[in-house]
Parts: C-alpha cells; sequence; structure tokens
C-alpha cells in the first residue's frame, strides 16, 4: 500500500525532525543576534553595499523583498533583495544575512562554476519540482509504473538542485564572513553572532537536501527502480 507505508515514515521521519529542529534553530538565532545591533550601526544594506562596492561590484542593485528571511541575490537581474528586517536593521543577524547574499554576487562575478551551474538547473528543478508529485500520486493510485518513473525523474531533478546548492550556500557564507571582516564592518567580538546565524542557515539547506534524498530514496524502491517492490 502506499498510503500509511511504515517505510516512508522510516526513511523520512528523521529527516524530517531534523528540518524542523534547523528552521527552529535558525529562527531562534535569528530572533536572538536580530536583537542585538553593531557598534558601527551598519545595516544589512548598507553592509551588502560595503562588501559589493569593496569588491568594485557597482552594477549589482540592492532591493527590498517581502517576507521574513526572503533574502537573496538574483544572478540574472544582477539584484541582491534583502527582507524588511535585513535591509533596515543594524543587528548583528542583517549584518550577517545581508553579507552572504552579497557573497553570492562575489561568487557570480568571480564566475563561480557551482553558482553557474545551479543558475542552470533551475528550470530543470522547476519542472520538476511541479510534475514530479502529481506524476508519482497518479502513478501509485492508478499502479500506472510508467507515471511512476517519470516523476522519479522529475522528482530527481529537483533533488540535484538542491544538492548543488549546499556547496553555493556554504562557499557563500565563507566569503560573507570574509568579508565582513575584511571590510571592518564588525569587530572581532561580534564576528560569532554574525556565524551562528549563517551556520544555523546553513543546517536548513543540509535538513532539506537530507530529506530530499530520503523521499528519492523511498520512490526508487518502492517504484522497484532501485531493487525494492512496486507494489
Amino acid at each position: 500500500m502506499f498510503y500509511f507505508d511504515p517505510l516512508y515514515f522510516i526513511l523520512i521521519g528523521p529527516a524530517f525532525l531534523l528540518s524542523l529542529a534547523a528552521q527552529m534553530w535558525v529562527q531562534s538565532a535569528f530572533r536572538k543576534y536580530g536583537e542585538r545591533m553593531n557598534r558601527r550601526g551598519v545595516t544589512g544594506a548598507r553592509a551588502a553595499e560595503l562588501i559589493l562596492a569593496r569588491a568594485g561590484l557597482h552594477d549589482v542593485r540592492i532591493e527590498t523583498a517581502q517576507g521574513f528571511l526572503s533574502d537573496h541575490y538574483d544572478p540574472r537581474s544582477r539584484v541582491l533583495r534583502l527582507s524588511p528586517d535585513v535591509y533596515a536593521t543594524p543587528s548583528l543577524a542583517a549584518v550577517g544575512v545581508a553579507a552572504h547574499e552579497a557573497g553570492h554576487a562575489l561568487q557570480h562575478a568571480a564566475g563561480y562554476a557551482p553558482l553557474s551551474l545551479r543558475t542552470a538547473l533551475v528550470p530543470a528543478a522547476s519542472v520538476g519540482s511541479q510534475l514530479a508529485w502529481p506524476l508519482l500520486v497518479f502513478g501509485f493510485l492508478l499502479q500506472a509504473t510508467a507515471l511512476v518513473k517519470l516523476g522519479v525523474v522529475f522528482f530527481a531533478a529537483a533533488v540535484a538542485f538542491q544538492l548543488v546548492t549546499l556547496p553555493v550556500e556554504f562557499n557563500a557564507s565563507r566569503r560573507a564572513l570574509a568579508a565582513v571582516e575584511s571590510v571592518g564592518i564588525l569587530g572581532p567580538d561580534e564576528m560569532s553572532g554574525a556565524r551562528q546565524v549563517l551556520t544555523a542557515a546553513a543546517l536548513t539547506y543540509v535538513a532539506a537536501a537530507v530529506t530530499s534524498v530520503m523521499q528519492l530514496l523511498y520512490f526508487l524502491l518502492r517504484s522497484g527502480m532501485l531493487g525494492g517492490s512496486d507494489e
């Protein structure tokens, strides 16, 4: 039976708990260090501006984005979008998050290969995430093996995107912390706050990737593509 399959909960349960813990940790870290203002009074937007200017990147726009921790860098339009809590707040958390997104801009300017690969995978990952679940659900309900296997292929494309995302995010954080320190935005005693926020955020990507890999493993087993049963 596809419904209430014990194997699904055995594989996905621990990953789900890890993902939940990661989300709680990043929110806790952001709240904690979002209340600690840096001595220089540098907002997230200003921190990103200083880092980009130091790297000679004057053509990257910095804009506000709606939503909590909706911060991201768009390499196609060369726009760095920061959430309201990051854009205008001079906190340790805001500087850390903004610097991380600026780190993506530095990657883009340097031609960082994993970032280029992730950007190239966006269309496949988008299509895969939209089509995988309908194909899998209807395939299992109708016992249509071909639909299930096609769904697994689309799901694998989305998983590949998440796996490529991991080195991109870790590298952006390393670049961010190095830039914050070299520009002098935060003092040595303030760096640990920004580092903890970025570490917590990195764990959310790890947890998401682990969850997706476990789901893919489940579908491979249940489809018979990995020697499992397709019953």
